[in-house]
């Protein structure tokens, strides 16, 4: 069988199983696992030879850039009014100096924090209706969501929705010492405890399936996310845009590590080697 035939059997499963447990509502099932490893291709492939499959992906709903710097900057306020008090033993000069660079990590879209759960939510439970709902696009070329007159149409109610993810179904952030150049910035800790905070609401969507692809290690995420890269520009990256991927990665790292250890929720585990073959399925 080829890996699509795989998946897609999987996907099946997990729908069949949730119709089964609650028949009165069309199955939600999450799809998550790390950077490049297919997801999304997979969701779209299913989705397509199932019309009344609703699609979109977590992605999708990323706060507008607007929304994420006005976030940033209200937590910013709060850091710099208080700040003689939270930090008495940094200099003015120093404190502010640390909250340009929290600023950065907060705008950048991709951790918890970054994306509308209310949206989601609303989404979720607009498919379960006869109404047609607008799937919002998000256009990461320009780093902000894509026009609404953009934004495909799906006629409800849904069979079933489907939902891809990078972190869907994770279990708590453990924080600990900065694994990485980015967590190294955050030193007030003000980024990383931000996220901790927020990844509970990525837990507790009504998803009553979660389905993981499991990468082999963190370290095939670059590679994998850089032919992602280099098929949406059509071109090999530039040195600087490996740069700017290297460091964008480490956004992902520390909760991608965590579920790649298995700190996650997910009943259905698809092992992928590294040319992301399907090796294994698990259930659990």
């Amino acid at each position: 069988m080829s890996n699509r035939e795989i998946i897609a059997g999987v996907i099946q499963r997990a729908i069949d199983a949730a119709r089964e447990a609650r028949p009165d509502r069309a199955p939600l099932i999450g799809v998550a696992g790390a950077q490049g490893c297919g997801k999304s291709f997979q969701c779209r492939a299913f989705a397509a030879a199932h019309p009344r499959v609703a699609h979109f992906s977590l992605d999708d709903v990323y706060y507008t850039r607007s929304v994420r710097e006005r976030i940033a900057n209200a937590i910013i306020a709060a850091l710099l009014e208080n700040g003689h008090q939270l930090y008495p033993t940094l200099s003015e000069a120093d404190r502010r100096r640390a909250a340009e660079r929290t600023r950065n990590l907060l705008v950048t879209r991709g951790p918890p924090g970054t994306h509308d759960i209310t949206l989601l939510r609303g989404l979720i439970a607009r498919l379960q209706s006869d109404l047609s709902t607008p799937l919002p696009r998000f256009d990461k070329s320009i780093d902000d969501r894509a026009p609404e007159t953009t934004w495909p149409l799906f006629q409800g109610p849904a069979d079933a929705i489907l939902i891809d993810g990078w972190c869907l179904g994770m279990l708590p952030v453990q924080k600990g010492p900065p694994i990485n150049t980015v967590e190294a910035e955050d030193e007030l800790m003000i980024w990383l405890t931000r996220v901790a905070g927020e990844a509970s609401a990525y837990d507790v969507a009504p998803f009553d399936e979660i389905i993981y692809f499991r990468a082999p290690s963190f370290e095939i995420v670059r590679r994998w996310r850089g032919q992602q890269e280099e098929e949406m520009l059509g071109r090999a990256m530039t040195p600087d845009e490996r740069r700017k991927l290297d460091r964008f990665i480490q956004f992902y790292e520390r909760i991608s590590r965590a579920m790649i250890d298995g700190h996650h929720r997910a009943r259905w585990i698809v092992q992928l080697d590294e040319e992301r073959n399907v090796v294994g399925v698990e259930e659990r």
